[in-house]
């Protein structure tokens, strides 16, 4: 059953060894992770899984350990998921999405609970998440979740996606159904129109939603701006 949620951004900018100069731009979103990750720990979970998109062949599950690194953005920064295990293969890395959870996890100490890590398409159905969703909570007695994911890249003219007049609705409808722990909006986000304004994070929340069927959690929304064009959201279900 899941226990408790944290909704992070996950822009290799998080990281300040990666946004270098620009690091400061970020503290808040950084700050507002952190409190997110710490409601995950308060909630005792027996199992944290860790949710991202992901292209192949980084898709489907990555074990605690697992490596990750920023070297593809010009960082000499490596980081594992959860606490370092020797026996955890050392031949697939984490897709960037559960690079910067693992980062996160890193910077909180985290050791309250086993990790495991899952990739998925970032244009993966609608019903095809929320099943996963409810294959996941169902796995341990009492799972958390981490879940990875932008919301849209299209906000102004020099965001990755270019302006988008429908982006701001978009992301203001996702961060209310975050806010309010509202799966039923959280399930209603448009696939379609996600994957046109580039809203990662579309598929990890609908994920969530599956997860906190038959739960009674209770969301707070920590974060909602948009450095840079990118729509970035932190929430917390407890």
């Amino acid at each position: 059953m899941l226990v408790a949620a944290a909704v992070c951004p996950c822009p290799p900018l998080l990281v300040p060894e990666v946004a270098a100069g620009a690091a400061g731009e970020l503290a808040e979103a950084r700050a507002a992770c952190a409190d997110a990750v710490a409601v995950l720990a308060a909630a005792r979970p027996d199992r944290l899984i860790v949710v991202g998109t992901s292209e192949e062949p980084a898709r489907g599950t990555h074990p605690q350990g697992a490596p990750g690194s920023f070297r593809g953005f010009g960082v000499d920064l490596d980081v594992h998921l959860g606490p370092a295990d020797p026996e955890a293969p050392a031949d697939r890395e984490l897709p960037a999405s559960l690079a910067v959870a693992a980062w996160l996890l890193e910077r909180a100490s985290w050791s309250a609970a086993p990790v495991t890590g899952i990739g998925v398409d970032e244009r993966l159905p609608t019903e095809r998440c929320v099943e996963t969703g409810r294959e996941l909570a169902a796995q341990h007695a009492r799972v958390a979740l981490l879940v990875m994911g932008d919301a849209s890249a299209c906000r102004t003219l020099k965001a990755p996606g270019y302006f988008d007049e429908r982006a701001e609705a978009f992301d203001a409808e996702a961060a209310r159904a975050l806010a309010a722990a509202d799966l039923a909006a959280v399930e209603s986000l448009d696939a379609e129109l996600a994957h046109q304004l580039k809203a990662a994070g579309r598929a990890p929340w609908q994920i969530l939603a599956g997860a906190a069927r038959e739960t009674d959690l209770k969301g707070e929304l920590l974060y909602d701006q948009a450095p840079y064009g990118v729509g970035y959201l932190v929430a917390a279900w407890s």
